[in-house]
């Protein structure tokens, strides 16, 4: 085990106990000897973690603390790398951009061995269909989802049958030919699935609606379960 591993396993078993933890318990959770704990919590508080304790009298982590890049294992640091090249081909614009600085960012503060692993990661891309383009900034969509507010949409089906629509969005799911704006839809008292590029105009209402979004979530994952299971019988 890495000492960016050791360190990163350190945090997470601090983070599971709620009160002061004596050294001994830690050095045994962790497998080190007393002596590369002590080492291992001075390093975590040198570089901001706030460790409250002593030996002899058990430590404890206080709230708050962001885990700092450098503890990202070599697995983590791939994961990131292909999730923002993944992000930057197949989302739209401003998530593409948001994706190419955040990675940017995170290169910028790791230490160089995780620095070069991010920046040549072999994990590749390949290319895919192209996406229909959007009518409506998904800039927009997002927002109503982020506020749970209502949207009015101006919508055409498969037949190019068109229809207003006030929905209560609450996802956006990425496909590799499309994009999909989930849900609950004022006019057929259902959930729907809208594809962004058949969404002519939407407007964000000053409306919130009822539910929270991860209520609405929770229910559309249990409504398909149920289909998934009647289409299996």
């Amino acid at each position: 085990m890495s000492r960016s591993e050791r360190l990163f396993d350190l945090l997470d078993v601090l983070r599971r106990h709620r009160h002061p933890v004596s050294g001994r318990v830690l050095a045994q959770e962790i497998g080190v000897s007393i002596r590369t704990l002590y080492r291992d919590i001075a390093s975590l508080q040198a570089q901001g973690a706030h460790i409250e304790g002593e030996p002899g009298v058990g430590y404890v982590l206080k709230p708050g603390f962001l885990l700092p890049p450098l503890m990202f294992t070599l697995e983590e640091v791939e994961a990131l790398a292909l999730g923002s090249r993944w992000v930057a081909e197949r989302a739209d614009g401003r998530l593409g951009t948001a994706a190419r600085s955040a990675l940017a960012r995170i290169a910028a503060v790791l230490p160089p061995d995780l620095r070069e692993e991010l920046e040549t990661s072999a994990l590749l891309i390949g290319p895919g269909p192209m996406i229909p383009g959007d009518a409506v900034d998904p800039a927009l969509l997002r927002k109503a989802i982020r506020t749970e507010r209502k949207l009015r949409l101006a919508y055409s089906d498969a037949s190019a049958v068109p229809s207003q629509r006030v929905v209560w969005p609450f996802a956006l799911a990425f496909f590799d030919q499309v994009r999909v704006l989930l849900g609950w839809c004022e006019l057929r008292g259902d959930f729907r699935s809208f594809r962004t590029d058949r969404i002519h105009d939407a407007e964000l209402l000053e409306a919130r609606y009822p539910r929270r979004r991860q209520a609405l979530l929770k229910a559309w994952r249990q409504a398909q379960s149920r289909v998934h299971d009647a289409a299996g019988n």
